[in-house]
């Protein structure tokens, strides 16, 4: 099965983007074929950005997506989010690549499952 999700907050301040890798990372574990997709939008562009630190005991996205990427797991960031953002030109988090609505278009009508977060 392909699984799409998209997450539209931010990394930090509510724990939809934590709840969605989450899931992603339950779904690679318990199904080793299920193909995982992630699309960040809005806020959550900012999820791609590396070198996030937070305290002990506190979860990191960027930890989070790149456990979902070394499982084979594809993360794609709006490129428009991205540069309203101002982040559009620089570095992500490795395995992280900058994509548009056409491809989450694609993203969607091919995947089985679609969550939006």
């Amino acid at each position: 099965m392909k699984y799409l999700i998209v997450i539209n907050d931010a990394p930090y301040g509510t724990e939809k983007a934590y709840n969605a890798l989450r899931l992603a990372m339950q779904v690679q574990k318990d199904y080793q074929d299920a193909e995982v997709r992630i699309f960040l939008m809005a806020d959550a562009a900012t999820c791609a950005l590396p070198n996030q630190t937070t305290p002990n005991g506190y979860y990191n996205i960027e930890r989070m997506l790149k456990s979902v990427i070394s499982k084979g797991g594809k993360v794609k960031i709006c490129g428009t989010c991205a540069d309203a953002r101002g982040i559009k030109n620089l570095p992500l988090i490795e395995g992280c690549q900058i994509s548009a609505m056409a491809e989450l278009t694609a993203w969607t009508v091919d995947s089985d499952k679609t969550l939006v977060f």
